[in-house]
């Protein structure tokens, strides 16, 4: 066992579960103000792919070297994931919830990038991989995301627009 792989494996697993903690009670807490939720019915997949992505590589990159210039990349998305989390605030829920009356958020990264939070989610799910040498991983899963937020990205469009 490679200490720091295991180190770094855990604190993006800790990282993941508190954010579907954080997720969970703004989405509550939206719904309760009169949100819905659309696009629901892809949700269980989007989780199972980060799901497959996580355990796959506590499968194969415990042992592994860590690569520093990737694990610096990786270090970079994460800031730009809390980037994402802190401009949406209780907005932000891993799940498609449009609150009605609510104006678009175009601060921080929203000024410059539609879908930040998923430009990002993309970098980790390529990136992580290659911390650990395993470009196949990162390959897999890129191309399976890709998939995966093509129908994620038009439903959350289609909500926007109402």
């Amino acid at each position: 066992m490679n200490p720091i792989a295991v180190a770094i494996l855990a604190f993006v697993t800790l990282e993941r579960l508190g954010e579907l903690a954080l997720a969970r009670h703004n989405t509550q807490r939206l719904l309760a103000k009169g949100a819905s939720e659309h696009g629901a019915r892809h949700y269980p997949l989007i989780f199972a792919l980060h799901a497959a992505w996580l355990i796959t590589l506590w499968l194969l990159a415990p042992t592994r070297q860590v690569d520093m210039f990737w694990l610096a990349m990786f270090v970079l998305l994460t800031i730009a994931r809390f980037w994402v989390i802190a401009t949406l605030g209780p907005r932000w829920t891993t799940r498609i919830i449009v609150l009605p009356g609510a104006d678009l958020v175009k601060e921080g990264p929203y000024r410059w990038l539609n879908h930040p939070n998923y430009w990002v989610v993309a970098g980790e799910i390529a990136v992580l991989p290659l911390v650990f040498g395993l470009p196949w991983v990162a390959l897999t899963f890129t191309i399976l995301n890709a998939a995966v937020l093509v129908v994620r990205i038009r439903a959350e469009n289609r909500a926007l627009r109402g």
